[in-house]
């Protein structure tokens, strides 16, 4: 599925989120399996914790920062 050469595809990306490409895609995995989306958007899972995996599911929300919790209590 090659994307069109008039247009190039727009991929976005944040730091601790997903990595957001238009669509349709057609993604190879390291294992050789072909995952393919017809969505004009799809998020691709980037921290490996989604049970979706390649799409995101929001795994990477549930990732505990180092100091988030309750002031005055040491993180971790």
């Amino acid at each position: 599925m090659p994307s069109s050469p008039e247009r190039p595809r727009r991929i976005s990306f944040e730091d601790d989120g997903p990595l957001l490409v238009e669509g349709p895609v057609e993604v190879t995995c390291a294992d050789g399996r072909v995952a393919v989306s017809d969505r004009f958007v799809v998020a691709l899972c980037m921290c490996r914790r989604s049970r979706m995996y390649p799409w995101c599911d929001t795994s990477h929300r549930r990732r505990a920062k180092p100091g988030d919790g309750p002031p005055g209590e040491p993180a971790g």
